[in-house]
């Protein structure tokens, strides 16, 4: 077992900052700026994602994108 080698990459901190990150930036979607935080918490989430920091930096991107999506949906509420 010792000789088995893996093809997932190991997270690194790196990997777990931009995760923690892109789930901020969801956040602020919903409440400052969708489209602005919202594309920047994707790339960030995604970026994570691929530095190691799986499936959590999936499902970061994932709430940015809903966060800009219910953001702008708020926007759309409160001008009408």
């Amino acid at each position: 077992m010792a000789n088995m080698h893996s093809t997932a990459r190991p997270r690194s901190n790196a990997a777990r900052i931009c995760t923690v990150l892109a789930f901020v930036f969801a956040v602020l979607a919903v409440f400052i700026s969708p489209l602005l935080f919202g594309v920047a918490g994707l790339v960030l989430g995604i970026v994570g994602a691929v530095l190691g920091d799986r499936p959590l930096g999936w499902y970061a991107a994932i709430a940015s994108v809903v966060g800009a999506l219910v953001g702008a949906l708020l926007v759309a509420a409160l001008i009408n």
